[in-house]
């Protein structure tokens, strides 16, 4: 094991003095789980290798059963339904949590009782590649970590962002319009504690190594659990540094890349996702070199651009954006996606969509019957930082007249052109069972996000799927078929090339191929209610077109 590297990282961000002492603590952490993670990748074979990775995002309880824990509902319920089609599964947290809809974790190393335990997340990964999200940011204010931070007792009494005085955070960038600062009770008086995303979800301080040495320790035990992809969450706002905005800092990037280094050692099949909310050229700075931080980073331009493009029905933009994306190393590839438990963030296209073309999907979103999320600048000032609303009912309005074919059609067409793109995919669970807004939801919770959140009764909703004239059954039905061609083309390996092909407006078009350009596969997308001609290949209304091994003349004509 190379431990050269440990010391170069922890030296960057404690010092030599601190930086010593931690590398031994360090290195009995990893000790102490290598052998296990070993025996577990020596007895389960990866899932990834023979077909192109699809990865389901899904709540814990997204499936419930009166009559069994939701772990074992879910499972039972994906291998009926999705067993050829999707790879791996992201179980969002499934830990004991008290608000935010897991992310407010009060214990990282249980399953929630009403989830099941870990006997249940174990047998999901001997189906489905598993990915956990690691909750670094913050904790649970109810958890045990921050009571006993309250109580004083060590080594908790310092596990927390606490600040003194009244120093100027006015430079701090903020996810939220929440106090940035929590005032709580502790055992000696009155503490301000740092609360990045609201006052139940109290900061870590990584200023402390004990924190970090805690959170690898949890990290290498999901690995043990069978974690295959760990998202980092929130990552971006980690570590605090009073005078500075609090987010992207350098000692950030350095635990990550300590991570990296990490599973390069014990772990090599693990991959780093990075959930950074932000705009594209910040969020493609956690590749680093591209061998040294994430191995996938959340492409979050790409929900708004694909609702811009199928809103227009003008392909220009996406096409100039897609055709300029890089990245670092062959180690390296996007996570693409449209939906997820989360709203349409739009921060990440600011400087690509300008603020006319950012508020048509504002008033889209409305009037689909969405609501939008608000976020507070220096000047107090609020301007809209995420769309709420299912993504079906982001591209075709609810309660009109038109034909429902076509509504399924413009929806998989926004699909069509996600998986066309090169990366790793992943779908959220109510997009591949074609839900409409819950507008409930916010009502009952008073969460914006709620609107794409509810939970689903599973004889229902297998029934649903059955029944060929419900939306959910033409919608699930158009994703095996596209998930079948997809999943079994080489020419769509997450790491393999592409080129954007200049089409016209109407048209987004990519080509794909292998890693040895054997196999090549041209994507054609409508992108509009009206039909449209590329060469020989006539397309309707927001038809997709996947062509294999596309022959000379149908490229020569690009512009």
């Amino acid at each position: 094991m190379d431990t050269n590297i440990y010391t170069i990282l922890l030296k960057r961000l404690y010092g030599d003095t601190v930086a010593k002492k931690t590398l031994t603590r360090l290195l009995d952490v990893l000790e102490r789980h290598q052998k296990k993670i070993t025996e577990r990748f020596e007895s389960q074979d990866l899932l990834m290798n023979e077909c192109n990775p699809v990865i389901l995002i899904t709540y814990p309880d997204q499936v419930q059963d009166p009559n069994e824990v939701h772990l074992k509902t879910l499972q039972e319920f994906c291998e009926r339904h999705f067993q050829n089609i999707i790879s791996g599964i992201h179980i969002l947290p499934f830990f004991p949590w008290s608000s935010d809809d897991g992310f407010s974790v009060m214990d990282y190393r249980q399953v929630s009782p009403s989830c099941g335990d870990w006997g249940d997340i174990t047998a999901i990964g001997s189906s489905f590649e598993l990915m956990v999200d690691v909750v670094l940011n913050h904790a649970s204010a109810q958890g045990n970590w921050f009571q006993a931070f309250i109580q004083e007792e060590s080594p908790y009494r310092n596990f927390f962002v606490a600040v003194k005085g009244d120093p100027d955070l006015s430079n701090v960038v903020r996810p939220r319009i929440t106090p940035l600062l929590t005032e709580v009770q502790t055992q000696s008086g009155s503490r301000k504690v740092w609360t990045t995303f609201g006052p139940d979800q109290v900061d870590l301080d990584y200023q402390n190594p004990e924190v970090l040495l805690e959170m690898i320790d949890i990290i290498l035990f999901y690995i043990r659990q069978g974690a295959r992809y760990l998202r980092l969450d929130a990552i971006a706002y980690l570590w605090k540094e009073i005078g500075t905005p609090c987010i992207h800092l350098p000692q950030t990037h350095t635990v990550i890349q300590l991570l990296r280094a990490i599973l390069k050692n014990i772990a090599p099949d693990v991959k780093i996702i990075t959930e950074t909310n932000v705009p594209h050229h910040e969020n493609i700075s956690y590749f680093g070199d591209g061998t040294n931080e994430a191995h996938l980073v959340y492409n979050f331009a790409l929900p708004p651009l694909v609702l811009h493009t199928l809103l227009t029905g003008d392909a220009t933009v996406l096409s100039e954006w897609a055709g300029n994306l890089e990245l670092p190393s062959q180690e390296t590839t996007f996570f693409n996606f449209l939906a997820s438990h989360d709203g349409i963030g739009l921060n990440p296209v600011r400087g690509i969509l300008d603020t006319v073309e950012i508020q048509r999907l504002v008033q889209q979103t409305l009037n689909h019957g969405g609501l939008i999320s608000y976020k507070t600048l220096e000047d107090g000032s609020q301007i809209p930082y995420e769309l709420n609303i299912s993504y079906f009912d982001a591209v075709s309005k609810p309660n009109t007249d038109e034909p429902i074919s076509l509504q399924v059609s413009r929806f998989m067409a926004a699909y069509a052109i996600m998986l066309s793109l090169k990366g790793i995919p992943a779908i959220y669970f109510h997009s591949i069972i074609g839900s409409r807004s819950w507008s409930a939801g916010p009502q009952k919770t008073g969460l914006n996000r709620s609107i794409n959140r509810e939970k689903n009764e599973r004889n229902l909703l297998s029934s649903a799927l059955m029944y060929s004239d419900s939306i959910r059954a033409k919608v699930y039905n158009q994703f095996h078929h596209l998930l079948t061609q997809y999943r079994n083309s080489p020419a769509f390996h997450p790491y393999g090339n592409q080129k954007i092909i200049r089409t016209g407006k109407g048209i987004f078009g990519v080509l794909r191929s292998s890693h040895n350009r054997e196999h090549s596969m041209l994507c054609l997308q409508n992108v509009t209610g009206e039909n449209q001609n590329y060469l020989d290949v006539p397309l309707e209304p927001y038809e997709t077109v996947w062509i294999d091994h596309p022959n000379t003349s149908l490229l020569t004509m690009q512009n």
